[in-house]
């Protein structure tokens, strides 16, 4: 996860001690869960004292929220990361299979910020963002038919529910097997939606 374009970041050395703290706070929850963090400790890492942290963020969840954006923003894009038709379910989009491989690879962070059943401060801003996001393709590509805000409801809690029980050993599978078992499922929602709308 790389620093994360916020309010006020515009000021270089706002955006410089922004990204240390985003960077200690991740670093903090390499070894421990989120709710086991201080700010004490994320402003040593940092290398700021605990008045300017308060600067820059009100408390721990707000600078998590912060710190998880970017990921948010690559998974989001990794799931429409496509032109025209979308992909067939064997073929789930590359960016997709890269993001389970990042976070694989540092599955105590992505624990940490996103909690079992797809809460947490990654859990909360992934499944807002990306519901978002499909709604308003949804409305972009069809925007006569009814239902859309259950569709994109259901895409947004399916990615974000499987997503965090991966990560907590509930589910298992490599990363390419979870892309494409993910994608294949994704495929079916919107499937079923216009059958049950009636769309061709």
């Amino acid at each position: 996860m790389g620093p994360a374009v916020t309010d006020g970041s515009a000021d270089p050395r706002t955006a410089r001690t922004r990204a240390r703290l985003r960077a200690a706070l991740l670093a903090a929850c390499e070894e421990r869960p989120l709710d086991r963090v201080g700010v004490a400790q994320v402003a040593r890492g940092a290398g700021v004292g605990r008045a300017t942290f308060y600067l820059h963020y009100d408390d721990l969840h707000a600078l998590a929220v912060d710190a998880c954006a970017e990921t948010v923003t690559r998974a989001v894009d990794a799931l429409h990361a496509w032109d025209g038709a979308p992909p067939g379910p064997d073929a789930p989009p590359a960016p997709l299979g890269a993001l389970l491989l990042e976070v694989e690879a540092r599955a105590p962070v992505y624990r940490s910020l996103l909690r079992e059943g797809g809460g947490g401060p990654l859990g909360e801003l992934l499944h807002a963002r990306l519901r978002q996001r499909s709604l308003d393709e949804l409305r972009a590509r069809r925007p006569a038919d009814p239902g859309q805000d259950l569709t994109a409801s259901a895409v947004a809690a399916l990615f974000t529910g499987v997503l965090a029980d991966w990560v907590h050993g509930r589910t298992s599978g490599t990363p390419a097997l979870l892309a494409a078992r993910i994608w294949r499922m994704l495929l079916a929602v919107h499937a079923t939606a216009r059958l049950t709308d009636g769309t061709p």
